[in-house]
């Protein structure tokens, strides 16, 4: 499902320690930058084969990485690679079963195709952008559950998404008990009758082959998977109290499984502070085990309930967060950048939907609204919508097909985002109630929310402006998703009755359509 691997190559044969075990050795493949590179290992071992280390060391002549490997059935370890620079990489395998360690081979690393801009990181503290530099609007859903359902339901919601705007899917690695599932499939491998019989010590390698092929599908259509390695919905198998030695187990097989798909994000959990079997110094341990087993660098964020995660502590990216309250208005959505000093994504702040429950009712505008004032802070904002079919079925818990009315504003929003400063919009005058976002001096956005102004004072904060800067104005309705240019143009001079703000004077004020869910937008035209 457009994944990138590369498994051609000549077999040979080996025999050292009585261990029997032949290498696919790739030839000179051509893989793309930031694409994935596999070499698969056959060998036989007596032993839990999941319990044998196994990794590759990756060397272009200036850079040198080393992956883990994993065990994936049938006598058959593989070692994940993506290349973060063009030219040739050189490799070999490492491990303490012979069979094993010592194969070599080499491959080129190609420049990327126009649709592959590479992983995402943080840029410019609060903002994310791929690693050929193309800003990353972020725009995110959720649907936990997704990768557990059938394969029909799989491919209806991959087609949903090739016409919806989102460009990042919150997604559970652990199946949630709450909701239907494909139970044909398990992470562990089964001792006994009882939904709590696994043995921790081995995994299911076809679970996390759906998983991974699930991964590579939205990595094909550009969208970023933020695999949830944790959660607290189990109730049922189990996996929401294992052990810390099976933690770790898990972490690490996941990572190798994923780190090299370059539209991976690690989130820790969902609802940390709900899984009470963990303490804050688990979190922590659990956090430094996936930046130390990842060699990419992936991005690392920890989701909350109602007590958040210290976010500024080393190993967390960014902040992912549960709060629908701190949208209400972008002043409220800023204090948790200044607080942190990271990139904020307000991933939860309750759902578009028809539920009871207060999480999953929000009307479309209410869904939008979040989005906007997000924006206008310099924070990005998460959707999902629960909508039922035959009392069950909707997006939050499995995917499927969208219902609800937000999706098309939101695709018009990311427009205007698109449209807008690289590498995203910054609060302007923030902590006096200006409720601007841009760049000062250049470009402004003002969003109106549920208030219907039939006009607007055209101040801009002094940051920046001297005098003179001309600015084209447009109106934009963020529900009709219409962007209509007011004629003319506003030419900025200092007001005589404060120092703080300027103004055009032959048209200090803005006529508007006394309309919900407006807003403004400046773009300077001498520069």
């Amino acid at each position: 499902m457009g994944r990138e691997l590369t498994r051609r190559g000549a077999l040979a044969t080996a025999a050292a320690l009585g261990v029997a075990g032949t290498v696919q050795a790739a030839t000179l493949e051509r893989v793309e930058r930031w694409g994935l590179f596999e070499i698969a290992l056959k060998a036989t071992v007596q032993e839990n084969p999941f319990a044998v280390e196994v990794g590759g060391v990756f060397k272009d002549g200036r850079t040198t990485v080393r992956a883990a490997g994993f065990f994936d059935g049938d006598d058959i370890w593989r070692i994940r690679f993506s290349p973060p620079h063009t030219g040739t990489w050189r490799w070999v395998s490492e491990s303490p079963v012979a069979a094993l360690n010592g194969r070599s081979g080499q491959f080129e690393a190609v420049a990327s195709s126009p649709n592959n801009h590479g992983p995402v990181g943080v840029v410019d503290t609060y903002h994310f952008a791929h690693a050929d530099g193309t800003p990353f609007r972020q725009i995110g859903t959720t649907a936990y559950g997704w990768t557990h359902q059938p394969e029909a339901k799989r491919r209806q919601t991959l087609e949903t998404l090739k016409s919806a705007p989102f460009n990042k899917m919150r997604m559970l690695v652990f199946p949630n008990a709450s909701v239907k599932t494909n139970e044909a499939l398990f992470p562990f491998e089964k001792t006994g009758p009882g939904e709590k019989d696994w043995d921790l010590t081995r995994f299911d390698p076809a679970y996390f082959r759906r998983l991974e092929a699930c991964v590579a599908a939205l990595g094909a259509l550009g969208i970023q998977a933020e695999v949830i390695l944790f959660h607290p919905y189990d109730g049922k198998y189990g996996f929401d109290e294992m052990p810390s030695a099976a933690d770790d187990r898990y972490v690490r097989y996941v990572v190798a499984r994923l780190a090299a798909y370059r539209n991976v994000w690690w989130s820790m959990a969902n609802e940390f502070d709900i899984l009470k079997t963990k303490t804050d110094a688990d979190w922590d341990r659990l956090f430094q085990l996936v930046q130390t087993s990842d060699p990419y660098g992936r991005l690392r964020s920890i989701h909350n309930w109602r007590r958040l995660y210290d976010n500024g502590r080393p190993w967390v990216t960014h902040a992912s967060i549960q709060n629908g309250s701190a949208v209400l208005d972008d002043a409220r959505a800023e204090t948790y950048r200044s607080v942190w000093q990271k990139a904020v994504i307000f991933d939860e702040v309750c759902y578009e939907g028809s539920l009871d429950e207060r999480w999953g009712n929000l009307t479309g505008p209410q869904m939008v609204r979040a989005f906007w004032h997000g924006l206008i802070a310099g924070t990005y904002v998460g959707h999902s919508e629960c909508f039922p079919v035959d009392g069950s079925e909707f997006w939050l818990g499995e995917g499927g097909e969208l219902r609800g009315e937000s999706a098309p504003r939101l695709a018009f929003l990311k427009t205007i985002m698109e449209a807008g400063p690289k590498p995203g919009i910054e609060p302007i005058d923030k902590w006096w109630e200006q409720h601007l976002g841009g760049v000062p001096g250049r470009y402004y956005l003002r969003y109106f929310g549920e208030a219907a102004p039939t006009e607007w004072s055209v101040d801009l904060p002094r940051d920046e402006i001297v005098g003179g800067e001309r600015f084209k104005v447009d109106v934009i309705d963020t529900w009709n998703m219409t962007v209509e240019a007011v004629p003319g143009e506003f030419t900025m001079q200092k007001r005589d009755d404060t120092k703080y703000f300027f103004r055009d004077s032959a048209r200090p004020t803005l006529t508007l359509p006394g309309r919900q869910w407006m807003a403004v937008r400046l773009t300077r035209m001498d520069v």
